[in-house]
This record gives C-alpha cells, sequence and structure tokens, in this order.
C-alpha cells in the first residue's frame, strides 16, 4: 500500500539483516491491539522542538554550528559520517539523504504538510499497517523525539527463510512541513549506538520555502556544493573498508510499502 500520493521514493536495501522470532519491536503484538490501545490510553501528540529539529524562521545564530546545507533540509554531520544521496535523475533532483556511521544509518526526508494540521499521526498509522499485513510487527512508543515507530521489516534470507530486520521510524511536524527520519542498523533497536542520529535529527533545519505544494509533496533537496554526480569529492579519504561499512546500516527493503521509488546513490565520506 502507498505511504505517500507523491514524489514516492522506496528505501535502500539492508545487507545484513537480524534474523528474529518474530521479531516484535520492544513487545509482541498486533498494530490493531497495540496501536489502537496506545492511541487510546494517550491522545496527545504534542513535541516541543526547542532543541531541534527547527524551521529556518527560528534559526538564526551567526556563530551557532556548521550545517551540511541540502536544500530543504540541513544538519549538523557527525564525525566519520558518510553521507549517501538518493537521486532522481529524470527530474535532477535529490529526494532522500542516508547518514552513516559507526554501523548505524539515518534516512532523511522532508514533505509538505498542511498550516493546520500535522500528518505524522496519519503516516505513522499507514506504515504501521502495511508492515503488520506483510508479517512483520509495529509498534507506536514515546521516544526523545514525541511517539515514533518501532517495527521489523520481514524479508527473504538465505535459503529463502524469513527474515526481520528492525526499522525505527521517527517524524516530527513542523510549520507547514514533515520531517521524516528512519534509524537503522545497531540504531533501530540500540538507544546507545541511536543516540547520535537522534542528536543530528535534532540539528536539522527544515528549510519549507514559500511556494504552494500539495500536502505529502516531497521537499526536493540540491546536492552540497563540494559534491557532483560522479561521486565524492577528489579530497574524500574514501577507503575499500569505508564502503563495505556504509552497507550495514542502510534501512531493508520497503517493496510493498513503497513510499518512494529509489534511484542512484552518490556518497562522501566525511
Amino acid at each position: 500500500m502507498g505511504i505517500f500520493g507523491r514524489g514516492r521514493k522506496k528505501d535502500a536495501e539492508v545487507d545484513t539483516p537480524v534474523e528474529v522470532d518474530p521479531d516484535a519491536s520492544v513487545e509482541d503484538s498486533s498494530v490493531d491491539a497495540e496501536l489502537g490501545a496506545d492511541d487510546a490510553v494517550d491522545e496527545d501528540e504534542s513535541f516541543s522542538r526547542a532543541r531541534g529539529p527547527f524551521d529556518e524562521a527560528e534559526v538564526d545564530d551567526p556563530d551557532g554550528p556548521e550545517r551540511l546545507d541540502l536544500g530543504a533540509i540541513r544538519f549538523v554531520p557527525l564525525d566519520g559520517m558518510q553521507l549517501r544521496l538518493e537521486l532522481d535523475e529524470s527530474q535532477e533532483t535529490v529526494l532522500g539523504a542516508h547518514a552513516l556511521v559507526d554501523g548505524s544509518g539515518v534516512q532523511l526526508q522532508a514533505f509538505a504538510a498542511p498550516r493546520t494540521s500535522g500528518v505524522w499521526p496519519d503516516i505513522r498509522s499507514e506504515i504501521a499497517e502495511s508492515i503488520v499485513s506483510q508479517g512483520g510487527t509495529a509498534d507506536v512508543v514515546r521516544g526523545p523525539l514525541g511517539r515514533e515507530l518501532l517495527t521489523r521489516m520481514p524479508q527473504q534470507g538465505p535459503g529463502g527463510r524469513t527474515v526481520f530486520a528492525p526499522v525505527r521510524f521517527i517524524g516530527v511536524d513542523g510549520p507547514r512541513w514533515f520531517l521524516r527520519a528512519v534509524l537503522s542498523g545497531a540504531a533501530a533497536d540500540d538507544d546507545t549506538a541511536a543516540a547520535p542520529l537522534i542528536e543530528l535529527i535534532r540539528s536539522v533545519v527544515v528549510v519549507r520555502g514559500d511556494v504552494a505544494m500539495p500536502p505529502r509533496e516531497i521537499l526536493p533537496l540540491r546536492l552540497p556544493a563540494n559534491m557532483t554526480p560522479d561521486g565524492p569529492p577528489a579530497d574524500a579519504d574514501a577507503t575499500s573498508d569505508d564502503a563495505a561499512e556504509s552497507t550495514e546500516a542502510t534501512p531493508p527493503r520497503l517493496d510493498d510499502l513503497k513510499p518512494f521509488e529509489r534511484g542512484p546513490e552518490i556518497t562522501e565520506v566525511r
């Protein structure tokens, strides 16, 4: 089932999924039982963005940290981070960014949202229902950035066996925008591994712009000044070991979810 109506891109693949049985996120429960009960107990979707993520209008500090400028998204990069961008060559646009570090990764994408209400509750439910319908699990929990979705994504492993990869969906509604972050690798089920990526998400500044856009329309990104579609900058200190490690934290394939169609990628090693 489709999660977003426009600008669809599917997520990247995972090379080393974790096999579990049946690998629920925190607790084994169906989306109908757990999701409904959770919403009934606490309907408050409020989340303070005092520590980020931020809207462009909320950040005006010339002495603040330097952010990597990807157009609609800007964030403070982590030491040793690799950046992988998803390209739509036909439209010559960048549709998503993966930050990879220490066996963990976070995919960042921003979308237009209505002026009067957020979209994360509906999107979260749609993602959960689709994952559960495929045999996975999904649990809504309170996290450091508000309500989030802990899931186990089913996929085919060696010998045709079904394996389950942990994936953690985080959503933040801002003024006329929605930021989606997808944690994978160790960060998907390890709070210590997730901590630096949570801080990266908090550092995000979303540049919505004034152009009228339908809700859930993806906000296109752009290449950083020192990157080209041909590959990383000439002075990037990339190694074969770095390239091998970068595949460990990429999110699992979401073929049936189909939130996006995935394009070619380029990588920068920082």
